[in-house]
């Protein structure tokens, strides 16, 4: 998970990067904010799912589910209150909403590959198995 998160944060700066150079250009500084708090946003859910599964790890599988649900309930709560204010943020043009929208996207399904490449790669123990 440390790999998984190393790689993640490498990739959504690589991302946030790319969107703000393509922001400026789009919408100026705003266009780059934009890209920037986009970029904050998918690394801080990438985060939340790293440390969900990290915890989750520790119990059973029924506490597994039970940290990964929970984490995911609080990223949808994170995911409403954060861009409701920055819908409602003045320094946010209409220029740039969509480079907000389009460098959170392109974060989250670079990490979603990246998670699954990881995973694939991953060497993990068969565990206890059930008679």
């Amino acid at each position: 998970m440390q790999r998984v998160l190393k790689f993640s944060a490498l990739l959504v700066l690589g991302v946030t990067l790319c969107g703000s150079g393509i922001g400026f250009i789009v919408a100026g500084t705003s266009g780059a904010l934009g890209a920037l708090s986009g970029g904050l946003c998918a690394l801080l859910f990438t985060g939340l799912t790293v440390l969900s599964v990290l915890i989750g790890s520790r119990f059973s599988l029924t506490g597994f589910m039970g940290a990964v649900l929970g984490a995911w309930f609080l990223k949808m709560v994170l995911f409403l209150v954060i861009f409701g204010f920055l819908n409602r943020a003045e320094w946010l043009t209409a220029e740039s909403r969509p480079v907000v929208f389009f460098t959170v996207v392109a974060a989250v399904i670079g990490t979603l590959i990246l998670d699954s490449l990881v995973v694939a790669k991953a060497r993990l123990s068969p565990g206890v198995q059930s008679k």
